[in-house]
This record gives C-alpha cells, structure tokens and sequence, in this order.
C-alpha cells in the first residue's frame, strides 16, 4: 500500500525544537524528491521544504529558512523537518507529500 505516515508533532513554547518525521511505504521512495507542506487552521495549505532524491539540494520557504531543516534517510525510507526556533505563527498540521501521495499529517502547536 502506498502511503505516508507522519509523526513527532506536538505542543511546544516559542523558541523550543521538535522533528518530524514522515515514513514512506509501497513505493520506491529514494526515487522521488519531497516535500513538507502545511496547513494553518483558516489558511491555504503552503509548501514548507523541499528535498532532492540524494539530499544534494534543500529549498526552503523564507518564513523557515535558517530554523527548520529537511533532511532524508534513503535506507530508513523516512523523511524530517527538524524544526529549531518555533513561533506561534508556525502552529499547522504538518503534511509530507510527493507526487499526488499525501500523509495525513500531524500537528504541531506552538504556544506558551
């Protein structure tokens, strides 16, 4: 079955750190870039992160750049966002996505 399952959300107070992670089953995930994408509660769903097949190239949103990092493990199948620095403006669920293949997210709450 091809899906993706993310974990690792959570409540957290500004400036403090989680990682996410997104598991890939039933396809071949090493061939694919991927994303991290979010979705605030009222908003559009925006894109957050962007990951080459081999890791070679990452691509951010400007609102994340320099807090939050994706990275990939290629044998583990799994993607993550580490994310350092968070701000109540981060507070969404947190979806990875290649393709039309969508998880079904987790939340991340950002608030003292």
């Amino acid at each position: 079955q091809v899906q993706l399952v993310e974990s690792g959300g959570g409540l957290v107070q500004p400036g403090g750190s989680l990682k996410l992670s997104c598991a890939a089953e039933g396809f071949a995930f090493r061939n694919f870039p991927m994303n991290w994408y979010r979705q605030a509660p009222g908003k559009e769903r925006e894109w957050v992160a962007n990951i080459t097949e081999t890791s070679r190239w990452m691509y951010y949103r400007d609102s994340v750049k320099d807090r939050f990092a994706i990275s990939r493990d290629n044998f583990l199948n799994t993607l993550y966002l580490q994310m350092n620095d968070l701000k109540p403006e981060d507070t969404a669920v947190y979806y990875c996505n290649t393709l039309n293949i969508w998880g079904r997210g987790t939340q991340v709450t950002v608030s003292s």
